[in-house]
């Protein structure tokens, strides 16, 4: 069941169009329909309300102008509660793994890249 604070996923014509959040839901004049206020996420935020019942905005699909439309609850992804195995270290996504610098035999650090000078390398401009 979607509520206030939920966000969806609008589909329009069968393709999804943009996402969502319900700001509010309030009672129309007419039963059974209720005034659905939405947040557009897209720059720059929109908001919107529209008149529908609340079978519509649970996910059954309907019409606006003849073009079908469907209101689908986005559910975030579970979140891994398992704690790290023998195996397995914490690392936490997009953070780059900090390495120390292999050593060769003899106790110096190695030499694995040759570091180019990059105002070698630019074209003279000609004066």
């Amino acid at each position: 069941m979607t509520d206030v604070g939920d966000i969806v996923l609008i589909y329009v014509d069968n393709n999804p169009a943009f996402f969502a959040r319900i700001e509010e839901i309030s009672a129309d004049v007419k039963p059974d329909w209720f005034q659905v206020k939405l947040l557009v996420l897209k720059v720059p935020l929109l908001t919107i309300t529209w008149i529908l019942r609340q079978a519509y905005y649970n996910g059954q699909e309907f019409t606006m102008d003849g073009r079908p439309m469907r209101l689908e609850k986005v559910t975030a992804p579970a979140l891994e509660t398992a704690g790290p195995g023998p195996e397995d270290t914490a690392k936490t996504p997009g953070k780059p793994e900090l390495v120390a610098p292999q050593k060769q035999k003899d106790g110096k650090p190695g030499r694995h890249g040759k570091v180019i000078s990059i105002s070698d390398r630019r074209k003279k401009d000609p004066e």
